[in-house]
């Protein structure tokens, strides 16, 4: 329906293409890889359409090494990576030499606007990081325990609710959508000291819309529309600009969606401003009101736009909310099949519970957390194990040379320690992949293992993620700024859940699989597509 903006973008794209590979030759045709499938798709449409997150990578993994080539649509040449060494050079050494595609930053720029997400520079990158640095140190998120405590206390009341009409004591809940609801409560507060009541309204306007966004938005795209935002690369981003009035799914999705939180976002924005008690404003410690007081005394030239204010509440609401509640979704998932780890982690918690109480509170602070090791070791594996984001592309700006910690063998057999990349070369780092490198991670890496944390090399091998040396928070100067925040809350909600419920698998064998929502990694029904984005788990009550 949108064939005629195809074909116009898709002849000039394959035009240009045409002259430019005459013109340059691939600086990595020497590196091995599986055939592509197509000369217009190459692998990139195999990648985002496969059954499950990682098992094309893995198998590449396997035949390779931990460095390959694919074939990219137009026919193409890109290099994929789950290497260490090259990983650290691409996101730490030369963060700003590897730029996020046309695309990415397009349909980020849809969905919430000219926030950090698409931000397109290193100027501009730096300027809306250094605005929203101080909310996110590590002594100003302490100060957001005691709501993660007490939204997580109500969670727990709203299960217990769901359990309350069992009569045999336990009951089947999609545990992915009440965690969903509770993360999505918490970025309000904490965020915007906004009150977003999903817990109590699981059916309000900004709950629903966004109920399997992702799901609705990127599973599963038929090959003309893949094709369609591959072009995107290549076009003048007035043209980009026109897109998002295309009215046909899935921009009517991420229309709507954008335009919903404006709607909520203006109206915080009105709220936090007409603050008129200068002693309150001055105490307000939730992320919007420091960082319009930080943007309120920056330079002009460095002051966020309301625009840019607005799409910052979007990413903050989006990111800190659905990747978190996807961790602990997987996680709860693992916890059901491995029943005893569960009680183990059960246990640790009583044991730190006796504490506290013995000194006279009820609460658990981040001191308490930080004792509970089985629940960190059991976050960081399903960080390691589940990476939401499995997978991110970089380009090149110039020609530049990719170290490399594991050598691989040439097509002609030779051993390539480094890979020489011309300016415009699209990579692809598997997050998925790295995760599961038997060098780096132990001879059971395909495995979840929690007490592979207890070994004292794990995450000490080359300086690349942001926590415990996972890629799932990405690394480097673009590296996700609410990694702590997420990690906390994590804590926080876990030890309360596994403290209160017994968390199992469903009666009704159900199969799980690790769906591909582009870059994210979401839990879908095998033979139930219908329930969309679903994570059925059986729950009662821990008996004490």
């Amino acid at each position: 329906m949108f064939n005629p903006i195809l074909a116009a973008s898709v002849t000039l794209a394959v035009v240009l293409l045409a002259l430019y590979r005459v013109v340059r030759r691939s600086t990595i045709r020497h590196i091995r890889g599986p055939p592509p499938p197509s000369l217009l798709f190459g692998h990139e449409e195999a990648i985002i359409t496969q059954d499950e997150v990682g098992d094309l990578e893995f198998k590449y993994l396997r035949e390779y090494g931990p460095t390959w080539k694919l074939g990219g649509n137009f026919g193409t040449d890109v290099l994929m990576t789950a290497d260490p060494k090259a990983m650290q050079h691409i996101y730490h050494k030369s963060g700003y030499n590897y730029l996020k595609r046309a695309s990415q930053n397009q349909v980020g720029t849809l969905l919430s606007g000219p926030g950090i997400v698409a931000a397109p520079t290193q100027e501009s990158h730096q300027r809306h990081r250094k605005s929203m640095n101080p909310a996110f140190s590590l002594t100003h998120l302490r100060t957001f325990v005691p709501v993660f405590r007490r939204l997580s206390n109500k969670l727990a009341d709203k299960l217990k609710e769901e359990l309350s009409n069992s009569s045999t004591g336990e009951t089947d809940v999609m545990v992915n959508k009440w965690l969903s609801r509770a993360t999505l409560d918490i970025i309000g507060e904490t965020a915007f000291d906004f009150q977003y009541d999903a817990l109590d309204n699981g059916n309000s306007r900004i709950s629903r819309a966004y109920e399997n966004l992702f799901k609705d938005i990127s599973y599963k795209p038929s090959g003309l529309f893949s094709l369609f935002v591959s072009v995107w690369d290549y076009l003048p981003q007035p043209l980009l600009d026109s897109f998002r009035c295309i009215p046909l799914h899935p921009f009517t999705r991420i229309r709507q969606m954008h335009d919903l939180y404006l709607e909520y976002g203006k109206q915080i924005l009105r709220e936090q401003r007409a603050t008129t008690d200068v002693e309150k404003m001055a105490r307000s410690k939730d992320v919007m009101s420091l960082l319009i007081r930080a943007n309120g005394s920056a330079d002009a030239k460095t002051r966020l736009s309301d625009a840019e204010l607005l799409a910052e509440m979007f990413t903050l609401t989006l990111a800190g909310h659905e990747t978190t509640s996807s961790t602990l979704t997987f996680l709860l998932y693992e916890l059901s099949r491995h029943p005893e780890y569960q009680d183990r982690m059960r246990e640790e918690i009583r044991e730190v519970r006796a504490q506290v109480t013995a000194r006279g509170d009820n609460d658990f602070t981040i001191e308490d957390m930080d004792k509970l090791t089985l629940t960190m070791h059991a976050i960081k594996e399903t960080l390691r194990f589940h990476a939401i984001v499995s997978a991110l592309p970089r380009i090149a700006s110039k020609d530049d040379v990719i170290p490399l910690q594991y050598p691989v063998v040439s097509e002609t057999g030779e051993t390539v320690t480094e890979v020489p990349v011309r300016a415009g070369q699209v990579i692809y780092t598997s997050f998925a992949a790295y995760h599961r490198l038997t060098d780096i991670w132990g001879a059971d890496a395909n495995e979840w293992n929690p007490d592979r944390w207890f070994r004292p090399d794990m995450g000490k091998q080359t300086s690349v993620g942001v926590f415990s040396n996972l890629m799932t928070f990405s690394a480097g100067v673009r590296a996700c700024i609410g990694w702590r925040f997420s990690v906390i809350e994590m804590q926080t909600i876990l030890y309360d859940l596994v403290e209160k419920f017994r968390f199992s698998l469903p009666a009704e064998n159900m199969v799980i699989k690790r769906a591909p929502a582009g870059l994210i990694m979401i839990p879908i029904v095998v033979g139930k597509e219908e329930l969309n984005v679903a994570m059925p788990l059986r729950l009662s009550l821990v008996q004490y």
